[in-house]
């Protein structure tokens, strides 16, 4: 049975010792020595899975047989894409606390087939593989590989671009900067309890699966967006920022790491239940070079044009606009109350909501998609959040507005009255919610942004995404990945 498998989907080919029980009975008993090697390769299954597979190919010549191995392994010399050197970070407490088992279990063996050399790094505290990133000599790695969920990835992330900026001079406090992009790839192997950039950059959070995406060299850039308060750097996002809704059922859950996961569908009912409002005002950039809009039915998938024709266009106008200031590019501004003011630099997409936040949202088009919900009633939010999970348009609604936008800037009205009579805006920024009923509007209380599961506590906060500013191990979600298990045996022994 004919199977055919592209060079880059190989992962290594080693010659193999034959023993009696790979001899069949008849001729091949009374032939010479045998000589054989074996084929392991990419096996793709269903949604998104990938599996190691191996196929034996024997014959008696024994030159024939080399021929064919060293044949094979000059071809995998010239997939330069591929990593030769690993630097592997594992959160032992993260997720299930299963992280250094699967590592060791299910990943290690194939980095060894693939010939892949690592050096292993076991987290013993928070920032522990930010702070080493700082220190470690980081051009001996082609890519720097987590081990855990989400928060280490972005502890990952945050040392490596915080690295390359200083190597490079560049302040990162500077809102205005041009960082440099990363150009060192880096791999998630998910072990943790939340998995959201692995599922909406890979198609499912399965460990092996991303292994053999870092085996085989894959390259998919990655959208960044800043965080800044007051020229000062708190946070990068690649996923979502939150404030309202999405933040106050983050900073409540917190309370409640104790409950495990279930901590977010608790905390996520009682947010609901208690319907606060957010007043402030909303200042974003429309991202005109990007092609398309959130509302289209145009998914990013594997080899997205869209994302290469908005970083053509991005940079045709960094080039036209030579020394113009994007300050004084188009700023739009809303005012009003708000349940919930979400950003997504991608779909945000996990196995409970398939189509995410903003489905048609683009892993690296230099845009982030700005979803302003306004104040509405419970049982109209509801049906908003209730969208998330069926086929309907979830920007659908009055009350919901959706724009594309390369920066964006959120003030509350509570900072915007204490500071009408100060001379350098910016100094007090509190947030302010309002419930229902008026008597309660004197109170004063922070809502928080939720920057990819974590917590911003300045409620005023100025953001602009940089372009593929970083690269995962990674093809992003790959068109009509069928299941070809059922169609071919998962060893075929074959003569040459």
């Amino acid at each position: 049975e004919n199977y055919v498998v592209p060079t880059s989907e190989i992962i290594a080919v080693e010659e193999t010792e034959l023993n009696k029980k790979h001899l069949h009975v008849g001729k091949w008993q009374k032939m010479a020595k045998l000589h054989a090697f074996t084929v392991y390769y990419v096996k793709k299954a269903r949604n998104h899975r990938w599996r190691c597979s191996d196929v034996m190919f024997w014959c008696v010549d024994e030159h024939l047989c080399d021929q064919w191995i060293q044949a094979l392994k000059a071809l995998l010399e010239k997939q330069k894409s591929r990593p030769k050197q690993l630097l592997v970070y594992i959160n032992p407490y993260g997720g299930r606390r299963q992280g250094k088992r699967i590592y060791e279990q299910k990943v290690a063996p194939l980095f060894s087939l693939a010939s892949i050399s690592t050096d292993v790094v076991i987290t013993e505290r928070a920032n522990h593989a930010k702070d080493n990133l700082f220190e470690v000599n980081i051009n001996k790695y082609d890519g720097v590989v987590c081990v855990g969920g989400d928060g280490m990835f972005s502890e990952v992330m945050h040392g490596l671009i915080g690295r390359m900026q200083k190597d490079s001079g560049i302040d990162q406090n500077n809102p205005k900067a041009p960082l440099v992009q990363c150009n060192i790839r880096i791999g998630i192997l998910p072990a943790g309890s939340t998995d959201c950039i692995c599922y909406s950059t890979v198609g499912i959070c399965d460990p092996v699966t991303s292994a053999l995406h870092i085996i085989v060299g894959d390259c998919q850039p990655l959208d960044v967006s800043s965080v800044h308060h007051n020229n000062t750097f708190l946070k990068y996002s690649v996923s979502l920022l939150g404030y309202g809704f999405y933040g106050d059922i983050l900073k409540d859950s917190e309370k409640k790491r104790w409950m495990g996961p279930m901590r977010y569908d608790y905390s996520g009912f009682k947010t609901f239940l208690s319907h606060h409002y957010y007043e402030g005002t909303i200042s974003f950039q429309p991202a005109k070079h990007a092609v398309g809009s959130p509302r289209d039915k145009d998914s990013c998938r594997t080899g997205c044009y869209i994302c290469k024709k908005s970083e053509q266009r991005l940079a045709e106008q960094h080039k036209e606009c030579g020394l113009k200031h994007e300050e004084d590019e188009e700023w739009k501004v809303i005012k009003g109350k708000f349940l919930a003011i979400n950003a997504a630099n991608m779909r945000c997409a996990c196995p409970r909501s398939p189509k995410g936040l903003s489905p048609a949202a683009h892993l690296a088009d230099g845009s982030a998609d700005l979803i302003v919900v306004r104040k509405c009633s419970r049982f109209g939010f509801l049906r908003y959040l209730v969208r998330h999970k069926n086929q309907d348009d979830q920007f659908d609604f009055s009350f919901v507005d959706v724009y594309r936008v390369k920066s964006f800037q959120f003030t509350s009205k509570l900072s915007e009255d204490n500071e009408s009579n100060v001379m350098d805006i910016g100094k007090k920024r509190f947030g302010h919610f309002c419930r229902d009923d008026p008597a309660c509007c004197c109170h004063i209380a922070n809502s928080t942004w939720n920057c990819d599961g974590e917590t911003v506590d300045s409620s005023a906060i100025e953001v602009k995404v940089h372009c593929q500013l970083m690269k995962l191990f990674a093809r992003g979600i790959e068109e009509n990945c069928t299941d070809e298990a059922a169609s071919s045996h998962s060893s075929i022994e074959q003569s040459l």
